[in-house]
């Protein structure tokens, strides 16, 4: 096989602290949602009703 050398890719180039800033966020964003969660199934079973 031969060695793909001819993409051009520039490899090694990520600024690591956009990728940092983009990892806080989607960790702060899941946990929001379950702390949201909790608080919604705590709710529900508050207040169900026996229909």
């Amino acid at each position: 096989m031969s060695a793909d050398t001819g993409h051009g890719s520039d490899t090694g180039t990520m600024d690591i602290k956009d990728h940092v800033k983009t990892w806080k966020g989607f960790v702060t964003f899941v946990k929001w949602m379950i702390i949201g969660n909790v608080v919604l199934l705590i709710f529900l079973a508050i207040f169900r009703t026996h229909g």
